[in-house]
């Protein structure tokens, strides 16, 4: 009996849990479920660290900074 309670407060602490995550996602303040970071800020971090460890790699990193700086923004006129 005592280990179904301590399962039924897990299970409700979870729920909880679950519901604020939620929430906040509904307020923009996180990415639960519905929307996703972009995975390319992960890559660009691994690459700043790989540009230090092995100078031969940062010109990946220079190439794809000019890329984003020269990409146009998407409200902007052609």
């Amino acid at each position: 009996m005592k280990y179904a309670l301590w399962g039924f407060a897990a299970v409700g602490c979870l729920y909880s849990l679950h519901r604020l995550a939620s929430w906040a996602e509904r307020r923009g303040w996180i990415h639960y479920l519905k929307r996703r970071g972009s995975s390319g800020a992960l890559g660009s971090a691994l690459l700043e660290i790989q540009a230090i460890m092995e100078p031969s790699k940062r010109y990946v990193l220079e190439e794809r900074r000019k890329d984003d700086s020269e990409r146009p923004e998407p409200g902007d006129p052609p």
